[in-house]
């Protein structure tokens, strides 16, 4: 076996031995990351190590100089817990260096415990598991749609925007549930350029797999229409083989690898111990020994960057050809368009529909007339619903695109199915693909289902749009289980989301607007059933009103009492306004907190003033969170527990929604105070 002490006849090694001793060193940095930091996962990235090692030294295509070149190969490491392995990796590419590596999992490091976007080379941010596969889902899909539509345009569109999306998964992703979502929609979509390995090594933090788990993978995920490879993870020829395979079939790939968790460690093999763990020094020297590396900690010689970085050369000039292609491709108009519009994220001035003031409109109603003109002028919109098309109003989007599917890559409708989880976390990995603006609509209620999705998109910055109608008890019959309560301010509760609730259909189109431009957090209409008043106010007040987040809908100057409200409690407000005649009273619409706490003191407090008058706030939701701007002497008009199965408006009259009952509440308050 050749080892470190012949490292200057390198050159004359054999291909096998070139590889197996860069394999040997990769593992020896995963083991000495761990170590140093007392912390983090040995195990799996050492059984996962021979596939990636040879995904990134023979597959992989990139740009060695631009980690955010678009027409790269995606690398999703679904199972984040194993960060040591793709920091190796990047490190070979020269993207990360030794120093980031030796400060692994500390603090301002470019090396954290999993791994994030915002790391050159990095894809996705992944640790909480199946996560990473359902936004491969979602890479995958977005890279398909555009390679189809220009394949419309150019005669070589696969060299223009054709790559591949590979993923590192785990036997912790397999057994989340949103990789079956994910996966059954990757197989129905026929995603050819998805490519799997499942590190099946038997070991998790708690023991061997088998103590609860049993499922066969490779049926399930043939039954789900995907092309499924069994071989030796450990194996060079059967993992090369299997890649080309995966490569050329006309379905996803999963390629499940039999491995052995820290393969290579000396006494530790197989052994779960070593899954969340730094393995012993003295476990690392005699592993060391064994593959031929010197005691040295963060051995990484020159040679061995060299053999790493051997396709450089040709991975650089196939990017320089990619660039004159791109040149000359971007001489025909229609091209040019759609590629301002996708990959560059050009958006013009956008038009926007307009409503009949004297109507009455439910802002669902109005989302799906928004969507509709929008999705004219931006060819980047993309999405669907959970099986909620009617409800959602996303039907005419889906009629006029048409699904995308094998059959119709050219669809902008995405048929998600109930999959409201899977949606989520696949539309994050369409944001972070780029060249896609992508929504998803389902019940305000089921965002609960999506919420781990909500979250790791919010950490990533990824713009996306989540629309939630059927947003109150005003829901009505379908009684409490579909009637949200506690849901918007549990959104209001994720940092980096924002939560707009339109107070009618000119503010959904503002708030519609808003989240487009809103390139580095996701955005969360909240729309409702029931039809609410079109405001009279012209759309350039509107506009200028909700980009601040709240906003005056009816003035006073030296009010006595602020109402401030959101939704369809905005029209609820100015009426009993209107009915109190008796005070001075300023209307306040909140169509986002979150916007409106970036606004300047000064004018936060010329909108509702700390001192002065008595606050009222008004949201068919829980009331906790609204002391903050009602303070300790206001009213919080609200609902505080679950509804029931009612026409929405006998529930209104009964929740005490009505224009009586809440000034008869206001009065009452305060009456109380004097």
């Amino acid at each position: 076996m050749r080892t470190y002490l012949d490292i200057d006849t390198f050159s004359e090694w054999t291909s096998e031995e070139q590889y197996q001793f860069s394999l040997a060193v990769t593992k020896g940095l995963i083991m000495d990351m761990v170590r140093k930091a007392n912390s983090g996962h040995s195990g799996g990235p050492m059984s996962s190590a021979d596939f990636t090692e040879i995904l990134f030294t023979k597959y992989l295509n990139f740009d060695p100089n631009n980690p955010e070149w678009f027409n790269r190969d995606r690398f999703v490491l679904s199972a984040g817990h194993e960060s040591a392995l793709i920091y190796a990796m990047l490190t070979q590419i020269g993207w990360l260096n030794k120093e980031d590596i030796k400060n692994f999992r500390q603090y301002n490091s470019r090396t954290p415990g999993h791994p994030e976007v915002e790391i050159p080379g990095v894809e996705a941010t992944t640790g909480p598991l199946g996560q990473g596969f359902g936004m491969a889902v979602g890479m995958a899909t977005v890279e398909s749609m555009l390679r189809a539509r220009f394949n419309e345009l150019t005669d070589n569109a696969d060299e223009l925007v054709g790559h591949y999306t590979y993923v590192v998964a785990g036997d912790g992703d397999f057994q989340e549930p949103v990789v079956l979502g994910a996966g059954s929609m990757a197989g129905h979509w026929g995603l050819s350029r998805l490519i799997v390995f499942y590190d099946s090594n038997n070991a998790q933090i708690s023991g061997k797999v088998d103590r609860s788990d049993s499922t066969n993978y490779a049926q399930v995920f043939e039954g789900f229409g995907w092309h499924v490879q069994e071989i030796d993870g450990h194996d060079y020829d059967q993992i090369c083989e299997a890649i080309e395979k995966a490569q050329v079939v006309d379905r996803p790939s999963l390629i499940i690898g039999t491995t052995t968790m820290a393969k290579g460690s000396a006494n530790m093999e197989g052994d779960h111990e070593t899954h969340g763990a730094p393995l012993p020094q003295e476990e690392i020297n005699a592993t060391k020994d064994q593959l031929g590396l010197p005691d040295e900690p963060f051995y990484l010689p020159l040679e061995v960057m060299n053999f790493f970085q051997s396709r450089f050369s040709a991975l650089s000039d196939s990017v320089v050809k990619w660039n004159e292609d791109t040149a000359a491709a971007l001489s025909n108009d229609e091209f040019k368009k759609l590629w301002d519009a996708t990959v560059l994220n050009k958006i013009e001035n956008i038009e926007y529909p307009e409503f009949d003031v004297d109507s009455a409109l439910a802002t669902r109603k109005a989302f799906g007339v928004t969507l509709d003109k929008f999705a004219e002028q931006l060819p980047s919109i993309i999405g669907g619903s959970a099986d909620l098309e009617p409800s959602n109003y996303t039907g005419n989007f889906a009629k006029t695109y048409g699904d995308f599917s094998r059959e119709n890559r050219l669809g902008r409708n995405l048929a998600f199915g109930v999959r409201e989880f899977p949606m989520a976390a696949a539309m994050n990995g369409m944001a972070l693909h780029g060249g896609a603006i992508p929504f998803g609509g389902t019940f305000l209620v089921f965002a609960d289902y999506e919420r781990p999705a909500l979250r790791l998109g919010a950490i990533q910055k990824c713009r996306v749009i989540h629309e939630f109608t059927h947003d109150s008890f005003w829901v009505g019959e379908d009684g409490p289980t579909h009637q949200p309560i506690e849901h918007a301010m549990a959104l209001r509760a994720i940092p980096n989301f924002n939560v707009f609730r339109p107070a009618d259909a000119k503010e959904t189109v503002a708030c519609f607007q808003l989240s487009i431009s809103q390139n580095e957090s996701p955005c969360a209409l909240l729309l409702s059933r029931q039809g609410v008043p079109v405001l009279n106010e012209n759309m350039d007040f509107i506009f200028n009103g909700v980009s601040k987040g709240a906003y005056a809908l009816v003035q006073c100057d030296e009010p006595e009492l602020v109402f401030i409200g959101t939704g369809s409690e905005v029209s609820l407000a100015i009426q009993v306004a209107k009915k109190m005649n008796d005070k001075k009273i300023r209307v306040v619409s909140m169509p986002c907190r979150e916007i409106y706490e970036k606004q300047s003191d000064e004018y936060k407090n010329s909108i509702i003033p700390t001192r002065g008058a008595m606050k009222v706030s008004m949201e068919a939701g829980i009331t906790m969170g609204w002391e903050k701007y009602i303070g300790v002497n206001g009213l919080s008009i609200g609902i505080d527990h679950y509804g029931a199965s009612a026409p929405g408006k006998d529930l209104a009259n009964e929740f005490g929604f009505t224009v009586d009952k809440v000034e008869n509440k206001i009065r009452e308050h305060l009456s109380n105070l004097l």
